[in-house]
């Protein structure tokens, strides 16, 4: 990474899922779980919130996810199909159930490590969906709950001053039964 960020912490996703969806277009997760550090523009999200009927959080809390209805700028981390791990930032209030999905990130720091974990040579293939990212950046079940601001965090949202796009592709979310119309998946433009 070429320039130093900010880290981003609660206060900055106290908003709604949209909202910060758009905003962290652009921004940069870093990863150091492992010991290795790892990092990748955020190119594409989906934001999810209670009244959602495709959001985890729709028919109230339980043990799965409880983060959700945390505090802002946590991990929500769960399993999908049984397989794959996948990493959203719980935004709004406590108690808000709301979060915004990481789908994917254009690698731009430790791109050697991605390769080993994921066991690709693609890079265009690295973290292009919401598993290949988590296995990318080793974000793991054990990483729920897991407060992206704290100052020894092993993952973070970083700005370093790239603003998010000022017209970012929106359309329908992917995957999904319910709530398919609802175009609350954003991405960077390409080229």
């Amino acid at each position: 990474m070429g320039r130093a960020g900010t880290r981003l912490a609660g206060a900055w996703f106290e908003r709604s899922a949209p909202d910060a969806a758009v905003d962290l277009l652009n921004k940069v997760l870093v990863s150091t779980v492992g010991g290795a550090r790892v990092a990748g523009r955020i190119v594409e999200v989906e934001a999810y919130t209670q009244n959602d009927p495709a959001s985890h959080s729709f028919r109230g809390p339980t043990r799965r996810n409880a983060p959700m209805f945390g505090p802002p700028g946590h991990l929500y981390v769960y399993l999908s199909y049984g397989i794959h791990r996948c990493a959203n930032v719980v935004t709004g209030r406590s108690g808000d159930g709301a979060a915004v999905l990481l789908r994917a990130v254009a690698p731009i720091e430790g791109i050697d490590v991605m390769r080993l974990r994921r066991g690709v040579g693609d890079d265009r293939r690295l973290s292009n969906g919401p598993g290949k990212l988590a296995q990318a950046f080793a974000i793991d079940l054990v990483h729920d709950g897991l407060d992206l601001g704290a100052l020894r965090s092993p993952v973070t949202v970083v700005d370093d001053g790239i603003a998010p796009p000022a017209s970012p592709l929106t359309g329908p979310r992917v995957g999904l039964t319910k709530g398919v119309d609802t175009p609350w998946r954003f991405r960077v433009p390409s080229g």
